[in-house]
């Protein structure tokens, strides 16, 4: 499941008076609640992770949800690019090992291109905005798992 069908669930959950909705698509489950609390699905899914107005939350529940994964947090409010131009390939992608300090995207902020780098070794397990969005501060950008 993609993270614009999930942000399109939150926006249907935020513009309704429905509070909790739960889509399942193959393995992967996705429970949206006004709440915030999120339920521990027992099937194997990847966490994946959308930022929304303060009190929606969604993630995808599962043994993942329990492991050391870290979130990646955009420190400004600006345009997120998966890359350096619309041509180039993407700075890292999901199952990608990262090294500290590597370059894992750009957020464009008042005209300024910001190089945002890894703050530690890891594998990316999920890529949280999609190429040319705006995000807010403090919004999951990736989800990394760290290395040793």
């Amino acid at each position: 499941m993609d993270i614009a069908h999930i942000r399109k669930l939150i926006k249907l959950i935020q513009s309704t008076d429905v509070t909790e909705i739960e889509i399942t698509e193959g393995t992967e489950t996705v429970r949206i609640s006004r709440q915030g609390s999120v339920a521990v699905m027992p099937q194997a899914a990847p966490v994946y992770a959308a930022a929304a107005a303060a009190p929606v939350s969604a993630e995808v529940a599962g043994p993942a949800a329990e492991s050391t994964a870290h979130q990646v947090k955009s420190p400004m409010v600006g345009t997120f690019y998966a890359s350096s131009s619309p041509d180039a390939d993407p700075f890292v992608s999901v199952g990608q090992k990262v090294k500290k300090g590597d370059t894992i995207c750009i957020i464009e902020a008042m005209k300024m291109m910001n190089e945002i780098e890894s703050e530690y070794d890891g594998v990316v397990e999920a890529v949280l905005t999609e190429n040319a969005t705006p995000v807010e501060y403090g919004q999951p950008i990736f989800v990394i798992t760290p290395l040793g």
